[in-house]
């Protein structure tokens, strides 16, 4: 399996499928997207132009896997923070309340592709700006979409409800994608 992804936390995460893997670099891609796009539509669309960069001949058995991740808050989609600022307003729009994070993956085998999107609901409790300072000063959470890491610090004090994958929080839903793999024609 190919992982086309700088995410070193995809990286381990589909690691513990036991599964062979390798790592290619990802390629350069332009991820905006056309205006409209709402949610899960969001990450499927860049994943999908993640997969589209690789011009790849993949031999019999190879998987090729691209996956993007972004936090959707009432209505906002929350990628990654530019700086320390859209940091602090991306945590401010999540504390005491219930958001989404949708993550898109997609396969591709010599002779089959498929992709799927997985959403988790997240509730977080009200973050005064101590923890919100403290939390980006100490984990600096400027790779992440929405500012966080529920497998970090924030994850711990803040998160007091989660319905779905909670590894889609961390940036791929392991176990969706391994029935996935099972399906496709490789």
């Amino acid at each position: 399996m190919l992982l086309a992804s700088n995410s070193p936390r995809r990286k381990e995460l589909l690691a513990g499928l036991d599964l062979p893997m390798e790592v290619v670099k990802l390629k350069d891609v332009n991820e905006t997207h056309p205006a409209g796009l709402q949610g899960g539509d969001i990450p499927l669309h860049i994943a999908k132009l993640k997969m589209a960069a690789y011009d790849l001949v993949l031999q019999p058995g190879e998987v090729l896997v691209t996956a993007d991740t972004i936090v959707w808050c009432d209505g906002e989609e929350m990628g990654k923070p530019k700086d320390r600022t859209d940091a602090v307003r991306m945590l401010k729009r999540l504390s005491g309340r219930t958001h989404q994070v949708y993550t898109a993956v997609c396969l591709k085998s010599a002779v089959d592709e498929q992709s799927f999107v997985c959403c988790t609901e997240v509730t977080f409790t009200t973050l005064s700006d101590q923890q919100i300072d403290y939390y980006i000063e100490r984990y600096k959470p400027f790779d992440k979409a929405g500012a966080y890491g529920i497998q970090e610090w924030i994850g711990y004090v803040g998160c007091t409800q989660l319905e779905g994958s909670y590894f889609n929080v961390m940036g791929l839903p392991v176990q969706r994608l391994y029935t996935a793999l099972q399906k496709l024609k490789i």
